[in-house]
């Protein structure tokens, strides 16, 4: 018929390509995992990473209206004016969150990897890895509690685990 395609024929081969890597290639990146430091190295986040190694949670808040931002570098209301570093509580709840199962690099052992955006108890959501878990049985509102991992000599970030297993198991 009339504007049909002939079996097995894809539309727009040489704008989609393949599906398939080539014979001999790999789909991760022969690159070592990023770290901390490979990505902020400025005076604004220095006491951010510098509170990571000492496994203290710092989010930016405002002096004049007194709110919370991550990663916000300023208050949306007041601009940079009287920003501070305070420390959080470590707390929040899972605001939602997807699995990923791509190894993009070599340098991430892990099988699969749960990516998390959590609600602190101080108000900002903030991106992060969720441990201790295969998102399976997750549901959006579960207690979670900021654990804080080394993956550098000198780079540590902080994670977050389900709040019973972070007060039991994982020193804050």
């Amino acid at each position: 018929m009339p504007g049909q395609r002939i079996w097995g024929e894809r539309r727009n081969t040489g704008i989609l390509g393949t599906r398939r890597p080539h014979p001999g290639c790999s789909s991760m990146i022969p690159v070592d995992r990023p770290l901390p430091g490979d990505v902020v190295e400025d005076a604004i986040d220095q006491p951010f990473w510098d509170a990571c190694r000492d496994h203290v949670l710092l989010i930016y808040r405002c002096r004049i209206c007194a709110e919370s931002f991550w990663p916000a570098g300023c208050c949306p209301q007041h601009g940079m004016q009287d920003m501070i570093w305070v420390t959080a509580s470590g707390g929040g709840t899972l605001h939602t969150w997807t699995v990923v199962h791509q190894k993009y690099s070599k340098s991430f052992t892990e099988e699969r990897t749960v990516v998390a955006v959590v609600k602190l108890d101080e108000g900002p959501l903030m991106h992060t890895n969720l441990i201790g878990s295969n998102g399976i049985d997750l549901q959006v509102g579960l207690p979670v509690g900021v654990v804080f991992q080394t993956i550098a000599s000198e780079s540590v970030i902080p994670v977050f685990q389900l709040r019973n297993q972070s007060e039991t198991s994982a020193p804050r």
